[in-house]
């Protein structure tokens, strides 16, 4: 590799101007500089690029773990709407039974009794009909009320 010849006015001052020498260095010592900054942004970028993935991928777990527990909490909540459903289905099933003696009991006493139609909840829950247990000190101000 030292047999490539070299023009002699690629590093060498004999012959050359000074003036051009000295801008030469100072060029090659900018290009140099330059060159240090540059990549010195490039590992600022890259360092900031890992830190940025980093917590993405902490982001990331926290929501599999998110909704990893509204899926379970989902599921319980499923479980217990269909053990609801069936009691309700086995209550009005029972209250059917139970109007229907009475009905018996009507037709054989000759009494009249009075035999509340079962509402279907499981097709319109929000009209199943709730009594509504009101007390005359329900509004009043202060500690004991409802609106205190």
């Amino acid at each position: 590799m030292s047999s490539i010849p070299r023009p002699a006015s690629s590093g060498s001052s004999e012959g050359g101007d000074p003036a051009m020498d000295e801008r030469k260095r100072k060029r090659m010592e900018s290009n140099r500089q330059s060159a240090r900054r540059s990549r010195m942004r490039k590992q600022k970028q890259l360092e900031d690029l890992t830190d940025e993935a980093s917590r993405l991928q902490v982001a990331n777990e926290r929501m599999v773990q998110s909704i990893k527990a509204k899926e379970e909490a989902y599921v319980e909540m499923e479980a217990a709407n269909d053990i609801l459903r069936a009691q309700t289905t086995e209550l009005a099933d029972r209250l059917r039974f139970l109007n229907s003696i009475l009905e018996i009991a009507e037709e054989v006493s000759g009494l009249s009794v009075e035999i509340p139609q079962i509402p279907d909840p499981l097709l319109k829950p929000w009209q199943i009909p709730h009594p509504i247990m009101a007390s005359p000190d329900m509004f009043l101000h202060g500690n004991q009320g409802l609106f205190a």
